[in-house]
């Protein structure tokens, strides 16, 4: 049984339910592919997809939000699969993931990302079974 996915809420009186692990970009679990706007706030002409902990980069432009998340989301995948593309980004940061990845068995994931929407945590949830065996 996979994982279940829920969304962080930012409101006064909500906590994480017992049994659940923050899996945000305030954690070391966060997807260090981000999405964001293309343009300035008065003229929004699409979005895009970076890095979290490098400015510059620049890993495509996207006319919707659910395109940007679906290819941060895939970026996600791959960074995990170790694609020789993205060995630069973060390399201890994924070692450490990977090497922990069994400790999220049987935990609620908490990410700020919409339910209906994918979400990095999603990967973790495909993942989490073997990495338990």
């Amino acid at each position: 049984m996979s994982p279940q996915r829920i969304q962080r809420q930012r409101r006064k009186g909500w906590t994480r339910p017992d049994n659940a692990v923050i899996v945000d970009r305030t954690s070391r679990w966060g997807n260090p592919f981000t999405i964001g706007r293309v343009g300035d706030m008065r003229s929004w002409t699409g979005w895009f997809v970076g890095n979290h902990h490098d400015n510059t980069a620049n890993y495509g432009q996207f006319d919707t939000e659910a395109d940007a998340r679906a290819h941060a989301v895939k970026l996600h995948r791959e960074w995990l699969d170790g694609e020789p593309q993205w060995a630069h980004v973060q390399p201890q940061r994924r070692a450490w993931i990977l090497a922990n990845l069994h400790t999220l068995a049987g935990k609620t994931l908490v990410c700020a990302c919409a339910p209906d929407s994918l979400c990095h945590a999603d990967t973790y949830a495909a993942r989490i079974p073997a990495a338990a065996r």
